[in-house]
């Protein structure tokens, strides 16, 4: 009998593990992860993203009105954030300056992702196809473009979304940022080579779990994530009432050229 030697056998390709359906969430009628619905973050990152100690306001004459709450920050793995030595100088001429120069005493738009983290609601509405985010904060929008990605035609404070689906986690890459935005009210900022991937993913339903990933290799050394929970407005007759602060900055802004 002849006997034939054995052939070694490869062995069999793996296929990438593709998460499992998430359970006892709200579902569309595609059966994507509902997240119509208006939310709200609990943490004090829009004062810093870092870990920090409660400490005076940069108004003291606002006493604890301007005084910032100690919290934990939202940086994943690390309690700062990786700048280049550079940019860190920046960030702490940002500090000494903020009173003025944080975009939001100005009231400009906050840009991603600090628009998901101050401390005032947005809604979410979404559809079989683009998505829209809208902000409480100085009517602020941004639509995430599922069906049909476009590249940033202009750098904006908002950026360009562009989104699809992982499983049920959505992921939102933003792109085209005009540099200008700060990341909260220390001074922690990005330029305008910044890059964000945002994911969604629903823990239950009335959580959703973020995170966001940030690039920007003219400001880190390395990219970053964030992650925080965000939590679904369950109040009767909930709705989102916009925060239209341009009318209250005027002084500030142009007061010296009225004055004159």
């Amino acid at each position: 009998m002849l006997v034939l030697p054995a052939i070694a056998q490869s062995p069999p390709a793996r296929t990438p593990a593709r998460q499992a359906p998430i359970q006892g969430i709200p579902r569309t009628a595609n059966g994507k992860p509902n997240f119509n619905g208006i939310w709200q973050s609990m943490n004090t990152a829009n004062w810093d993203l870092e870990d920090h100690s409660a400490q005076a306001g940069p108004l003291v004459a606002a006493g604890a009105i301007g005084a910032e709450p100690a919290g934990l920050g939202i940086i994943e793995g690390s309690s700062t954030i990786p700048y280049k030595p550079e940019a860190l100088k920046k960030r702490d001429e940002n500090f000494k300056n903020r009173a003025k120069e944080d975009p939001e005493v100005k009231c400009y738009l906050p840009g991603v992702p600090r628009a998901n983290y101050m401390p005032y609601p947005f809604q979410i509405v979404q559809s079989t196809g683009d998505m829209l985010f809208t902000y409480a904060y100085d009517n602020a929008a941004r639509v995430v473009m599922m069906a049909k990605h476009r590249d940033a035609e202009l750098d904006t404070w908002m950026g360009t979304s562009n989104g699809h689906w992982d499983g049920d986690t959505l992921v939102v890459d933003v792109t085209g940022f005009n540099g200008r935005a700060w990341l909260d009210r220390a001074g922690n900022f990005s330029s305008d080579s910044l890059h964000v991937v945002e994911r969604y993913t629903m823990l239950d339903a009335n959580t959703i779990s973020y995170e966001a990933t940030l690039e920007d290799s003219d400001a880190y050394t390395k990219p970053w994530k964030i992650s925080f929970p965000l939590y679904r407005h369950r109040e009767k007759n909930a709705r989102l009432l916009h925060f239209q602060c341009v009318e209250f900055v005027e002084e500030t802004l142009y007061g010296d050229l009225s004055k004159k």
